[in-house]
């Protein structure tokens, strides 16, 4: 959420930065400043009362010792009509402020200024590519029939027990599954990462402080009975552990890694893109989620960045790094850069990582602070990415490994996998 200070004082650069989304916010800025200004007009009025019916409580008291009390008399019934007053007030501040948070939630984080204009994915930027795009044999093929030749995924049997979009790995492909989940964390540990189990299902508090809600919810799974959604990123925990708190300066940056199974429900997606494992309701997936002193935020999303090219270094794929324009991020984002791998078989790029940074937007929501060596208290910086997530990991190291006699497994990988071919 934009601090609304920051809205009074650069309405113009928040209309400007905004439009680098495709959005015109004119008239919702417009619709927060009148909001605020009434907020403020209400609470200026409420504070003066209330040191008016202070000093009057004050001189009834003085009133009746110096034996006036009929001057007295009447300052109590001011005070007491006063009383009414204030209740009044303090309601029309409660509703006041609600309206103004109902605005201010409804605006997307500000696009940093190296990020470029656009509407869609095809306005991104690539910033870099790596690797060769392998050359396969005449017979390869996507990874759903490499799946289904080898008995590693049975994306039927998954329909059967729960719907489309719920795979059942098998065999080599659980095993396959498992080895890159502890290869993701281990190298998270090597790197410095703390590792956090969060729970898997969160609150509405939780939810609305990652910027799931309200923008998302119709994404993600609802437990009604207990009010409780089950997680589309282990991000949304991660980073309410940090939720009305208050962090000392010399604690950041902090780095956590955790896995977690993840749930989308992926509405209005169809086509040749959701084939597989392209895009599925269930999968899992290891988040690493910073929290970051503001000057050193985008110099920790650069650290991120490396870190994620790098394991996909160690799996051998061909990626490329994108930036994200305005119109193709996420709602609170600031600077999004997805990794993208090159999917032999299929012949197109699939999106295997997004790393974001999203300044104090997530930390306002949050009350997420750090406490300076001097001066006030300030919004922390929160920054999160896919590291990795596994599907089309999966689908990428299936159709670019493959050969004639199944599929190698890339090096690095051998050792969690307890097997050098599939």
């Amino acid at each position: 959420m934009i601090q609304i200070a920051f809205i009074r004082d650069n309405k113009e650069e928040v209309i400007s930065r905004l439009a680098k989304r495709g959005l015109n916010v004119q008239n919702e800025v417009d619709q927060i400043l009148r909001a605020d200004e009434n907020r403020r007009k209400t609470q200026l009025q409420l504070d003066n009362l209330l040191a008016e019916s202070n000093q009057w409580s004050k001189q009834v008291g003085e009133l009746f010792k110096q034996g006036k009390k009929e001057e007295a008399e009447v300052l109590r019934v001011k005070s007491s009509a006063a009383k009414d007053q204030i209740k009044t007030l303090e309601s029309a501040l409660d509703e006041a402020g609600k309206n103004l948070d109902s605005l201010l939630v409804q605006l997307p984080n500000m696009p940093h200024a190296s990020v470029p204009t656009g509407k869609s994915s095809e306005d991104n930027e690539v910033v870099l590519e790596w690797g060769e795009k392998p050359t396969l044999y005449a017979g390869a093929v996507p990874h759903w029939d490499i799946a289904e030749k080898y008995n590693l995924i049975d994306f039927e049997l998954g329909v059967k027990i729960t719907g489309a979009g719920f795979p059942v790995y098998l065999g080599k492909g659980a095993r396959l599954q498992r080895a890159l989940i502890n290869f993701f964390l281990d190298e998270a540990l090597k790197a410095g990462y703390r590792e956090v189990q969060p729970p898997i299902v969160v609150n509405e508090d939780s939810g609305f402080g990652t910027g799931q809600l309200p923008d998302k919810e119709g994404q993600m799974y609802y437990v009604n009975e207990d009010q409780i959604y089950l997680i589309p990123t282990a991000e949304v925990p991660i980073t309410n552990i940090y939720r009305n708190v208050i962090l000392k300066e010399n604690e950041l940056p902090l780095r956590n890694v955790g896995y977690t199974p993840c749930f989308r429900r992926e509405a209005g997606s169809y086509g040749k893109d959701v084939r597989g494992l392209n895009r599925l309701h269930q999968f899992d997936k290891v988040e690493i989620v910073h929290i970051a002193h503001p000057e050193n935020s985008y110099d920790e999303l650069e650290k991120m960045s490396q870190y994620v090219q790098g394991l996909l270094q160690k799996l051998e794929l061909p990626y490329r790094a994108l930036r994200l324009c305005g119109g193709d991020m996420g709602f609170a984002s600031a600077l999004t850069y997805d990794m993208e791998v090159w999917s032999a078989a299929q012949q197109r790029w699939l999106e295997v990582s997004s790393v974001s940074n999203f300044e104090s937007f997530q930390s306002n929501r949050l009350k997420c602070r750090f406490k300076p060596n001097e001066g006030k208290n300030e919004l922390v910086h929160t920054l999160n990415g896919s590291a990795l997530a596994l599907p089309r990991i999966v689908a990428s190291l299936l159709e670019n490994h493959q050969d004639e006699n199944g599929v190698r497994i890339p090096k690095a990988l051998q050792a969690y996998t307890g097997f050098d071919r599939i």
